[in-house]
Protein backbone atom coordinates (compact mmCIF):
# COMPACT_ATOMS: atom_id res chain seq x y z
CA UNK A 1 0.00 0.00 0.00
CA UNK A 2 1.27 3.78 -0.43
CA UNK A 3 1.39 6.64 2.00
CA UNK A 4 -1.63 6.68 4.57
CA UNK A 5 -1.60 8.94 7.20
CA UNK A 6 -4.22 6.56 8.86
CA UNK A 7 -3.09 3.46 11.29
CA UNK A 8 -4.48 0.79 12.68
CA UNK A 9 -4.66 -0.12 16.06
CA UNK A 10 -1.52 -2.58 15.50
CA UNK A 11 0.02 0.33 13.49
CA UNK A 12 -0.39 -0.81 9.98
CA UNK A 13 -1.77 1.89 6.94
CA UNK A 14 -5.52 1.75 6.56
CA UNK A 15 -6.52 2.22 2.74
CA UNK A 16 -9.62 4.58 2.22
CA UNK A 17 -12.02 1.77 2.71
CA UNK A 18 -11.27 0.92 6.08
CA UNK A 19 -11.45 4.38 7.31
CA UNK A 20 -13.95 4.97 10.49
CA UNK A 21 -15.10 8.35 11.46
CA UNK A 22 -13.61 8.25 14.29
CA UNK A 23 -10.27 7.78 12.71
CA UNK A 24 -9.83 11.13 12.09
CA UNK A 25 -8.43 12.12 15.16
CA UNK A 26 -5.33 10.47 14.18
CA UNK A 27 -5.06 13.67 12.14
CA UNK A 28 -4.57 16.14 15.05
CA UNK A 29 -0.79 14.55 15.00
CA UNK A 30 -0.60 14.93 11.28
CA UNK A 31 1.19 18.06 9.33
CA UNK A 32 0.10 19.09 6.30
CA UNK A 33 3.07 18.39 3.76
CA UNK A 34 3.98 16.27 0.04
CA UNK A 35 1.04 13.77 0.38
CA UNK A 36 -0.91 15.20 2.70
CA UNK A 37 -3.34 18.30 2.38
CA UNK A 38 -6.40 19.67 4.37
CA UNK A 39 -9.44 22.17 3.90
CA UNK A 40 -11.89 23.38 6.20
CA UNK A 41 -14.45 24.05 3.75
CA UNK A 42 -15.52 23.29 0.53
CA UNK A 43 -16.93 26.66 -0.78
CA UNK A 44 -16.38 28.10 -4.54
CA UNK A 45 -12.65 28.85 -3.40
CA UNK A 46 -11.70 25.17 -2.31
CA UNK A 47 -14.10 24.01 -5.31
CA UNK A 48 -11.68 25.66 -7.66
CA UNK A 49 -8.35 24.57 -6.00
CA UNK A 50 -9.62 21.04 -6.24
CA UNK A 51 -8.84 20.06 -9.74
CA UNK A 52 -5.28 21.75 -9.17
CA UNK A 53 -4.82 19.66 -6.03
CA UNK A 54 -5.40 16.15 -7.29
CA UNK A 55 -3.70 16.95 -10.58
CA UNK A 56 -0.78 17.82 -8.27
CA UNK A 57 -0.77 14.40 -6.46
CA UNK A 58 -1.12 12.74 -9.78
CA UNK A 59 2.30 14.72 -11.27
CA UNK A 60 4.04 13.54 -8.16
CA UNK A 61 3.57 10.26 -5.68
CA UNK A 62 0.15 10.72 -5.23
CA UNK A 63 -1.72 11.47 -1.94
CA UNK A 64 -4.65 12.50 0.52
CA UNK A 65 -6.97 15.30 0.38
CA UNK A 66 -9.35 15.63 3.59
CA UNK A 67 -11.56 18.43 3.13
CA UNK A 68 -13.49 18.77 7.22
CA UNK A 69 -10.32 19.28 8.75
CA UNK A 70 -8.99 22.68 10.59
CA UNK A 71 -5.80 24.04 9.08
CA UNK A 72 -5.00 25.64 12.77
CA UNK A 73 -5.30 22.84 15.15
CA UNK A 74 -6.24 19.79 12.99
CA UNK A 75 -9.45 19.77 14.26
CA UNK A 76 -12.37 17.74 12.62
CA UNK A 77 -15.08 20.62 11.18
CA UNK A 78 -17.62 18.56 9.31
CA UNK A 79 -19.27 19.88 6.28
CA UNK A 80 -22.65 19.70 4.89
CA UNK A 81 -23.18 16.63 2.84
CA UNK A 82 -25.13 18.75 0.26
CA UNK A 83 -27.60 17.87 -2.25
CA UNK A 84 -25.41 16.44 -4.99
CA UNK A 85 -22.65 13.50 -4.16
CA UNK A 86 -19.74 14.61 -3.73
CA UNK A 87 -17.97 11.96 -5.81
CA UNK A 88 -20.08 13.08 -8.99
CA UNK A 89 -19.16 16.62 -8.27
CA UNK A 90 -15.29 16.35 -7.62
CA UNK A 91 -15.85 13.75 -10.70
CA UNK A 92 -17.17 16.36 -12.81
CA UNK A 93 -14.78 19.17 -11.85
CA UNK A 94 -12.06 16.93 -13.04
CA UNK A 95 -13.30 15.71 -16.12
CA UNK A 96 -13.38 19.38 -16.65
CA UNK A 97 -10.56 20.69 -15.64
CA UNK A 98 -7.44 18.05 -15.75
CA UNK A 99 -6.34 16.42 -18.76
CA UNK A 100 -5.83 13.29 -18.50
CA UNK A 101 -8.54 12.36 -16.21
CA UNK A 102 -6.36 11.76 -12.95
CA UNK A 103 -7.35 8.38 -10.68
CA UNK A 104 -8.88 9.21 -7.15
CA UNK A 105 -11.19 7.36 -4.95
CA UNK A 106 -13.10 9.05 -1.97
CA UNK A 107 -15.34 8.25 0.83
CA UNK A 108 -17.95 10.68 2.42
CA UNK A 109 -17.19 9.47 6.61
CA UNK A 110 -20.89 10.64 8.11
CA UNK A 111 -20.49 11.98 11.38
CA UNK A 112 -22.26 10.37 14.24
CA UNK A 113 -24.26 13.08 15.37
CA UNK A 114 -25.74 13.39 12.39
CA UNK A 115 -26.15 12.00 8.57
CA UNK A 116 -26.29 15.64 7.12
CA UNK A 117 -22.76 16.39 7.29
CA UNK A 118 -19.39 14.62 7.52
CA UNK A 119 -16.04 14.43 6.46
CA UNK A 120 -14.78 14.03 2.64
CA UNK A 121 -11.92 12.15 1.98
CA UNK A 122 -10.08 12.04 -1.40
CA UNK A 123 -7.26 9.42 -1.72
CA UNK A 124 -5.44 10.41 -5.57
CA UNK A 125 -3.25 7.93 -6.94
CA UNK A 126 0.27 8.60 -8.70
CA UNK A 127 -0.33 9.09 -12.22
CA UNK A 128 0.68 6.59 -14.86
CA UNK A 129 0.38 8.56 -17.97
CA UNK A 130 1.79 12.18 -16.55
CA UNK A 131 1.98 15.29 -17.09
CA UNK A 132 -1.79 16.15 -15.35
CA UNK A 133 -3.01 19.72 -16.82
CA UNK A 134 -4.96 21.25 -14.97
CA UNK A 135 -7.08 24.30 -16.64
CA UNK A 136 -3.38 24.52 -19.00
CA UNK A 137 -0.67 24.81 -16.14
CA UNK A 138 0.97 21.60 -14.88
CA UNK A 139 1.42 21.82 -11.41
CA UNK A 140 3.28 19.11 -8.65
CA UNK A 141 3.75 18.90 -5.24
CA UNK A 142 6.81 21.39 -3.66
CA UNK A 143 6.69 20.94 0.45
CA UNK A 144 3.18 20.82 1.52
CA UNK A 145 1.54 22.74 -1.54
CA UNK A 146 1.52 22.82 -4.94
CA UNK A 147 3.39 25.00 -7.85
CA UNK A 148 3.62 24.79 -11.30
CA UNK A 149 6.63 22.15 -12.68
CA UNK A 150 9.79 23.60 -13.74
CA UNK A 151 11.46 22.15 -17.08
CA UNK A 152 13.46 19.57 -15.25
CA UNK A 153 10.26 18.42 -14.00
CA UNK A 154 8.67 18.27 -17.11
CA UNK A 155 10.85 16.09 -19.02
CA UNK A 156 10.83 13.30 -15.95
CA UNK A 157 7.19 13.40 -15.88
CA UNK A 158 7.18 13.09 -19.65
CA UNK A 159 9.51 10.03 -20.01
CA UNK A 160 7.58 8.37 -16.58
CA UNK A 161 4.44 8.60 -19.29
CA UNK A 162 6.71 6.90 -22.06
CA UNK A 163 7.62 4.73 -20.20
CA UNK A 164 4.08 3.36 -18.90
CA UNK A 165 3.30 3.19 -22.13
CA UNK A 166 6.25 0.94 -23.47
CA UNK A 167 5.01 -1.29 -20.25
CA UNK A 168 1.30 -2.04 -21.21
CA UNK A 169 3.27 -2.26 -24.93
CA UNK A 170 5.65 -5.23 -24.06
CA UNK A 171 2.10 -6.57 -21.80
CA UNK A 172 0.21 -6.61 -24.55
CA UNK A 173 2.96 -9.05 -26.55
CA UNK A 174 1.79 -11.67 -23.58
CA UNK A 175 1.72 -15.06 -25.34
CA UNK A 176 0.11 -18.23 -23.74
CA UNK A 177 0.97 -21.40 -25.95
CA UNK A 178 -1.24 -23.53 -27.41
CA UNK A 179 -0.15 -26.79 -28.84
CA UNK A 180 -2.60 -26.90 -31.55
CA UNK A 181 -1.79 -25.78 -35.24
CA UNK A 182 -5.21 -25.86 -36.87
CA UNK A 183 -6.12 -24.15 -39.94
CA UNK A 184 -4.29 -23.71 -43.63
CA UNK A 185 -2.79 -20.20 -42.67
CA UNK A 186 -1.32 -22.13 -39.52
CA UNK A 187 -1.56 -20.78 -35.92
CA UNK A 188 -5.07 -21.17 -33.65
CA UNK A 189 -7.36 -18.27 -34.30
CA UNK A 190 -7.46 -17.18 -30.92
CA UNK A 191 -9.28 -13.50 -29.33
CA UNK A 192 -6.70 -11.92 -26.48
CA UNK A 193 -8.02 -9.26 -24.02
CA UNK A 194 -4.99 -7.58 -22.10
CA UNK A 195 -5.75 -6.20 -18.74
CA UNK A 196 -2.50 -4.14 -17.49
CA UNK A 197 -3.07 -3.28 -14.02
CA UNK A 198 -1.86 1.16 -13.72
CA UNK A 199 -0.27 2.57 -10.78
CA UNK A 200 3.19 1.35 -9.25
CA UNK A 201 4.30 -2.13 -10.16
CA UNK A 202 7.31 -4.24 -8.32
CA UNK A 203 9.85 -5.95 -9.75
CA UNK A 204 9.84 -8.26 -6.91
CA UNK A 205 7.16 -11.59 -6.97
CA UNK A 206 4.51 -11.50 -4.89
CA UNK A 207 4.32 -13.58 -1.57
CA UNK A 208 2.93 -17.38 -1.65
CA UNK A 209 0.07 -16.43 0.48
CA UNK A 210 -1.30 -13.66 -2.03
CA UNK A 211 -0.87 -16.08 -4.79
CA UNK A 212 -2.61 -18.40 -3.56
CA UNK A 213 -5.15 -16.04 -2.36
CA UNK A 214 -5.54 -14.59 -6.30
CA UNK A 215 -5.47 -18.42 -7.06
CA UNK A 216 -8.27 -19.37 -4.33
CA UNK A 217 -10.66 -16.41 -5.63
CA UNK A 218 -9.52 -17.49 -9.38
CA UNK A 219 -10.82 -21.02 -8.63
CA UNK A 220 -14.09 -19.82 -6.75
CA UNK A 221 -15.24 -17.79 -10.03
CA UNK A 222 -14.80 -20.71 -12.59
CA UNK A 223 -17.18 -22.72 -10.07
CA UNK A 224 -19.66 -20.43 -10.21
CA UNK A 225 -20.35 -20.65 -13.59
CA UNK A 226 -19.97 -24.48 -13.83
CA UNK A 227 -16.78 -24.35 -15.67
CA UNK A 228 -13.79 -27.07 -15.08
CA UNK A 229 -10.42 -25.84 -15.36
CA UNK A 230 -6.62 -26.68 -14.79
CA UNK A 231 -4.25 -24.26 -13.23
CA UNK A 232 -0.81 -24.28 -14.33
CA UNK A 233 2.26 -22.38 -12.45
CA UNK A 234 4.65 -20.18 -15.37
CA UNK A 235 7.83 -18.26 -14.19
CA UNK A 236 5.87 -15.00 -13.31
CA UNK A 237 1.75 -15.89 -13.98
CA UNK A 238 -0.71 -18.39 -13.18
CA UNK A 239 -2.88 -19.75 -15.95
CA UNK A 240 -6.42 -21.23 -15.87
CA UNK A 241 -7.54 -23.47 -18.63
CA UNK A 242 -10.89 -24.35 -19.41
CA UNK A 243 -9.88 -27.82 -20.33
CA UNK A 244 -8.56 -30.87 -17.94
CA UNK A 245 -4.85 -32.54 -18.21
CA UNK A 246 -4.72 -34.86 -20.59
CA UNK A 247 -6.65 -32.91 -23.44
CA UNK A 248 -3.28 -30.60 -24.15
CA UNK A 249 -4.69 -31.38 -27.68
CA UNK A 250 -7.94 -29.72 -27.60
CA UNK A 251 -8.58 -25.41 -28.26
CA UNK A 252 -9.40 -23.89 -24.71
CA UNK A 253 -9.73 -20.55 -23.24
CA UNK A 254 -7.29 -19.18 -20.73
CA UNK A 255 -7.03 -16.88 -18.15
CA UNK A 256 -3.36 -15.82 -16.99
CA UNK A 257 -3.15 -14.38 -13.81
CA UNK A 258 0.03 -11.89 -13.07
CA UNK A 259 1.50 -11.23 -9.37
CA UNK A 260 0.94 -7.15 -10.05
CA UNK A 261 -2.79 -8.02 -10.67
CA UNK A 262 -2.92 -7.55 -14.69
CA UNK A 263 -4.81 -10.37 -16.73
CA UNK A 264 -5.09 -11.79 -20.09
CA UNK A 265 -7.67 -13.17 -21.82
CA UNK A 266 -7.42 -15.98 -24.63
CA UNK A 267 -10.49 -17.36 -26.09
CA UNK A 268 -9.88 -19.69 -29.46
CA UNK A 269 -12.39 -19.09 -32.03
CA UNK A 270 -15.15 -21.66 -32.75
CA UNK A 271 -14.33 -22.51 -36.38
CA UNK A 272 -17.29 -24.86 -37.83
CA UNK A 273 -16.28 -28.54 -38.66
CA UNK A 274 -18.27 -31.48 -40.70
CA UNK A 275 -21.57 -30.95 -41.78
CA UNK A 276 -22.04 -27.38 -40.32
CA UNK A 277 -18.82 -26.20 -42.23
CA UNK A 278 -20.88 -27.87 -45.37
CA UNK A 279 -23.62 -26.55 -44.51
CA UNK A 280 -22.33 -22.62 -44.14
CA UNK A 281 -20.09 -22.86 -47.49
CA UNK A 282 -23.25 -23.70 -49.29
CA UNK A 283 -25.74 -21.18 -48.00
CA UNK A 284 -22.63 -18.05 -47.89
CA UNK A 285 -22.36 -19.32 -51.41
CA UNK A 286 -26.04 -19.15 -52.77
CA UNK A 287 -25.78 -15.97 -50.31
CA UNK A 288 -23.07 -14.05 -51.98
CA UNK A 289 -23.54 -12.82 -55.88
CA UNK A 290 -21.38 -11.22 -58.01
CA UNK A 291 -21.64 -7.57 -59.11
CA UNK A 292 -21.52 -7.47 -62.94
CA UNK A 293 -17.90 -5.32 -63.71
CA UNK A 294 -17.83 -4.32 -67.15
CA UNK A 295 -13.73 -3.65 -66.72
CA UNK A 296 -13.09 -6.88 -65.09
CA UNK A 297 -11.86 -9.30 -67.42
CA UNK A 298 -11.56 -12.27 -65.16
CA UNK A 299 -15.17 -13.14 -63.18
CA UNK A 300 -15.04 -16.00 -61.35
CA UNK A 301 -17.85 -18.55 -61.62
CA UNK A 302 -19.96 -20.25 -59.15
CA UNK A 303 -17.45 -23.08 -58.95
CA UNK A 304 -14.28 -20.62 -58.26
CA UNK A 305 -16.39 -18.82 -55.50
CA UNK A 306 -17.50 -22.06 -54.54
CA UNK A 307 -14.17 -23.60 -54.19
CA UNK A 308 -12.76 -20.22 -52.49
CA UNK A 309 -15.35 -20.36 -49.65
CA UNK A 310 -14.57 -24.45 -49.52
CA UNK A 311 -10.55 -23.52 -48.66
CA UNK A 312 -11.70 -20.77 -46.22
CA UNK A 313 -11.95 -20.96 -42.44
CA UNK A 314 -15.78 -20.14 -40.98
CA UNK A 315 -16.34 -18.93 -37.38
CA UNK A 316 -19.38 -19.83 -35.51
CA UNK A 317 -20.17 -16.03 -34.53
CA UNK A 318 -22.83 -17.30 -32.00
CA UNK A 319 -20.95 -20.16 -30.40
CA UNK A 320 -17.57 -17.89 -30.17
CA UNK A 321 -19.33 -14.88 -28.85
CA UNK A 322 -20.68 -17.21 -25.98
CA UNK A 323 -17.39 -18.47 -25.22
CA UNK A 324 -15.47 -14.91 -25.08
CA UNK A 325 -18.31 -13.31 -22.98
CA UNK A 326 -18.57 -16.26 -20.91
CA UNK A 327 -14.84 -16.13 -19.74
CA UNK A 328 -14.98 -12.55 -19.62
CA UNK A 329 -17.91 -13.17 -17.01
CA UNK A 330 -15.36 -14.83 -14.66
CA UNK A 331 -13.40 -11.90 -14.79
CA UNK A 332 -15.98 -9.64 -13.53
CA UNK A 333 -16.89 -12.43 -11.13
CA UNK A 334 -12.88 -12.15 -9.69
CA UNK A 335 -12.99 -8.54 -9.76
CA UNK A 336 -16.42 -8.41 -7.49
CA UNK A 337 -14.47 -11.66 -5.31
CA UNK A 338 -11.32 -9.14 -4.94
CA UNK A 339 -13.12 -6.09 -4.46
CA UNK A 340 -11.24 -4.76 -7.65
CA UNK A 341 -11.74 -1.51 -9.54
CA UNK A 342 -11.94 -1.64 -12.88
CA UNK A 343 -11.07 1.95 -13.11
CA UNK A 344 -7.43 0.69 -11.76
CA UNK A 345 -7.10 -1.01 -15.69
CA UNK A 346 -5.71 -0.06 -19.06
CA UNK A 347 -8.05 -2.50 -22.04
CA UNK A 348 -6.16 -3.63 -25.13
CA UNK A 349 -7.69 -6.27 -27.20
CA UNK A 350 -5.73 -8.54 -30.48
CA UNK A 351 -6.89 -11.12 -32.75
CA UNK A 352 -4.30 -14.06 -33.47
CA UNK A 353 -4.42 -15.83 -36.66
CA UNK A 354 -7.83 -14.52 -37.87
CA UNK A 355 -7.04 -12.19 -40.54
CA UNK A 356 -9.51 -13.76 -43.23
CA UNK A 357 -11.57 -15.60 -41.01
CA UNK A 358 -15.26 -15.37 -42.57
CA UNK A 359 -17.91 -14.67 -39.53
CA UNK A 360 -20.92 -17.22 -40.14
CA UNK A 361 -24.39 -17.22 -38.05
CA UNK A 362 -27.17 -18.72 -39.03
CA UNK A 363 -29.46 -16.09 -37.15
CA UNK A 364 -32.57 -15.36 -40.11
CA UNK A 365 -31.55 -11.57 -41.58
CA UNK A 366 -27.33 -12.32 -41.18
CA UNK A 367 -27.52 -14.39 -44.47
CA UNK A 368 -29.85 -11.07 -46.20
CA UNK A 369 -26.99 -8.44 -44.68
CA UNK A 370 -24.32 -10.96 -46.57
CA UNK A 371 -26.02 -10.75 -49.58
CA UNK A 372 -26.05 -7.11 -49.95
CA UNK A 373 -22.66 -6.10 -47.64
CA UNK A 374 -20.45 -8.77 -48.05
CA UNK A 375 -19.72 -11.87 -45.61
CA UNK A 376 -17.71 -10.47 -42.66
CA UNK A 377 -14.15 -11.09 -41.54
CA UNK A 378 -11.53 -9.54 -39.82
CA UNK A 379 -9.85 -7.75 -42.39
CA UNK A 380 -6.15 -6.75 -40.71
CA UNK A 381 -3.65 -8.83 -40.46
CA UNK A 382 -2.13 -7.21 -36.66
CA UNK A 383 -6.06 -7.05 -35.46
CA UNK A 384 -4.53 -5.31 -32.41
CA UNK A 385 -6.38 -2.23 -30.69
CA UNK A 386 -5.51 0.93 -29.12
CA UNK A 387 -5.33 1.03 -25.20
CA UNK A 388 -7.79 2.04 -23.92
CA UNK A 389 -9.11 3.19 -20.19
CA UNK A 390 -12.45 2.30 -18.07
CA UNK A 391 -12.74 6.12 -17.14
CA UNK A 392 -12.82 6.85 -20.86
CA UNK A 393 -15.60 4.73 -21.63
CA UNK A 394 -18.36 5.62 -19.16
CA UNK A 395 -16.94 5.25 -15.50
CA UNK A 396 -18.42 3.11 -12.57
CA UNK A 397 -20.51 0.54 -14.58
CA UNK A 398 -17.82 -1.14 -17.21
CA UNK A 399 -18.80 -4.70 -17.46
CA UNK A 400 -15.65 -6.60 -18.96
CA UNK A 401 -17.85 -9.38 -20.48
CA UNK A 402 -20.05 -6.70 -22.34
CA UNK A 403 -17.07 -5.28 -23.43
CA UNK A 404 -15.26 -8.11 -24.50
CA UNK A 405 -18.19 -9.68 -26.98
CA UNK A 406 -18.45 -6.13 -28.52
CA UNK A 407 -14.64 -5.63 -29.37
CA UNK A 408 -14.46 -9.28 -30.40
CA UNK A 409 -17.12 -8.51 -33.05
CA UNK A 410 -15.75 -4.82 -33.85
CA UNK A 411 -12.23 -6.25 -34.76
CA UNK A 412 -13.65 -9.48 -37.10
CA UNK A 413 -15.85 -6.57 -39.22
CA UNK A 414 -18.97 -5.61 -37.37
CA UNK A 415 -19.56 -2.09 -37.88
CA UNK A 416 -20.32 -0.66 -34.47
CA UNK A 417 -21.39 2.85 -34.18
CA UNK A 418 -22.39 2.55 -37.52
CA UNK A 419 -25.62 5.10 -38.42
CA UNK A 420 -26.72 2.75 -41.27
CA UNK A 421 -29.84 0.92 -40.40
CA UNK A 422 -28.94 -2.30 -41.27
CA UNK A 423 -25.89 -1.92 -39.70
CA UNK A 424 -27.46 -1.41 -36.39
CA UNK A 425 -29.47 -4.32 -37.20
CA UNK A 426 -27.10 -6.45 -37.72
CA UNK A 427 -24.84 -5.51 -34.27
CA UNK A 428 -28.47 -6.23 -32.58
CA UNK A 429 -28.66 -9.37 -34.00
CA UNK A 430 -25.10 -11.13 -33.45
CA UNK A 431 -24.75 -9.26 -29.66
CA UNK A 432 -27.72 -10.91 -28.68
CA UNK A 433 -27.15 -13.71 -26.56
CA UNK A 434 -28.78 -16.98 -27.28
CA UNK A 435 -31.56 -18.58 -25.26
CA UNK A 436 -31.43 -21.60 -23.50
Amino acid sequence: MSFSPFRSDSGEPLDLDELRYEDLSQLKSSDEGFALEFKQVFDDHVREKVPKIIASFSNSKGGWLVIGIRDTDHAVTPIPRGKADYSQTIGELCRHHVSPTPRFDMRFLESPEGHDEGVLVIRVQEGDYPPYVADGIVEVRVGSSSAPADGTSLVDLYDKSARSKAAVSAFCRRSVYYPADEGPSGGLPLFDLYLYHLGHHSHRMPSHALVNERARAMRACFGRIGLSFCCQHAHDSLIFRTTLAGSLGEPHSAIELFGDGSMKLTVPAVLLQGEEREDAVSRLAASVRPVPDPEARNVPDDGARLRRLERSRIMSASDTLTRVTRMATVLDHYMRETSGDWGDYALAYELESLAGVLVFSSRPGYLDYVSTHGVLCCGTTDGASAVRYVDEMGGTAFQVHQFAGSRFFEACGLPLGSDDPEDAALVRLLLQPERG
